[in-house]
């Protein structure tokens, strides 16, 4: 499983933030309306594509309706302007975990409920029973940003319910989780140093999951699991520990040595070709070419097709064409 490389999407759901808003929001910053000028087809086209890592970012709202009036609407009806169409399903209303990147300014999602994101994936995945293992990270989004809704903190229990929806509506046949990669071996780390990943064959229609968080997020999710008995996903956890198997280390520029070891011991890791649009804008391939020398499995970028926001002919694939690649 870890003699392959693949690349993906990063916040895989997303939609572009409408123009007019962008324009009105341009206004007070610039700068990060630029970096968030992207934005991604549906899941399902995706993996179609051949993409076969994803990112999903979550925000808790148990009651539901917290989120359901992004404020970057109401900035454009009061500067007398017309919205497009917005949650026409009333979706931000229901229980349960929301999916957009940032509340009120870039709250455009192909899915904004986790639960549909999970249907969509599992029936994908149901139509091409045999496709190669899937990679998704999942960040729990709890940072407050001032003058925005802010989003409720995820505790113990609300990352015991992502485990609860990612069983409910994947299956645990379509999961690999670190029980099953575990076996019989004491620790996660023991299984993945000594004796290797699972083979690729044995891994075929299934997704793995990694909770993207290095600190208080990650210390919650294993606290009464230690070295991930029993929970769903991987952690983004250092050499050493008990739970260390997948770990996301961003920048492929500054930590291209330490990538390299850590892949030659055995872990698996996740990094990036781009970020903010700044590669895109510039045409800089550089932080794609780093990431391909690190060695690291799993690449992610915002330009798996050239953006049609803005001119560029920037886009990252492997030199073969594709998205997935042996080693």
């Amino acid at each position: 499983m870890n003699d392959v490389r693949v690349i993906g999407s990063h916040n895989s759901y997303k939609l572009p933030i409408e123009k007019a808003l962008r324009d009105l929001l341009s206004l007070q910053d610039s700068a990060r309306m630029a970096s968030l000028q992207y934005g991604h087809l549906p899941l399902s086209e995706q993996l179609d594509l051949g993409l076969r890592n994803l990112e999903i970012d979550l925000f808790h709202d148990p009651v539901g309706g917290r989120f359901a009036n992004p404020k970057g609407l109401e900035m454009l009806a009061a500067s007398g302007q017309q919205p497009l169409p917005y949650d026409e399903k009333n979706d931000l209303s229901k229980p349960g975990f929301k999916v957009f990147h940032v509340q009120d300014i870039d709250f455009r999602s192909h899915k904004l409920l986790f639960e549909e994101v999970l249907k969509e994936l599992k029936y994908w995945s149901d139509q091409n029973p045999d496709h190669f293992p899937v990679f998704i990270t999942l960040e729990a989004k709890d940072k407050a940003i001032e003058g925005l809704t802010p989003p409720l903190k995820f505790a113990e229990s609300a990352l015991d319910s992502i485990d609860l929806v990612l069983n409910q509506y994947m299956g645990t046949d379509k999961l690999i989780t670190p029980d099953w990669v575990r076996g019989e071996k004491t620790t996660l780390e023991d299984k993945i140093l000594q004796d290797g990943w699972p083979l690729l064959r044995e891994c075929k229609g299934r997704f793995l999951f990694i909770l993207d968080d290095a600190k208080e997020k990650r210390a919650l999710y294993i606290k009464n699991y230690p070295g991930l008995s029993g929970r769903v996903m991987f952690t983004n956890s250092p050499a050493g520990t008990s739970e260390a198997a997948f770990m996301i280390i961003n920048d492929p520029k500054k930590e291209q040595e330490r990538i390299k070891r850590l892949v030659k011991k055995g872990y698996m890791i996740r990094t990036r070709a781009d970020a903010g649009t700044r590669e895109a804008r510039t045409g800089d391939y550089s932080k794609f070419e780093a990431a391909l020398s690190s060695m690291a499995h799993v690449i992610t970028t915002d330009y798996y097709q050239p953006s049609q926001l803005f001119e560029s002919t920037y886009s990252v694939r492997f030199k073969e064409g594709g998205f997935v690649r042996h080693f």
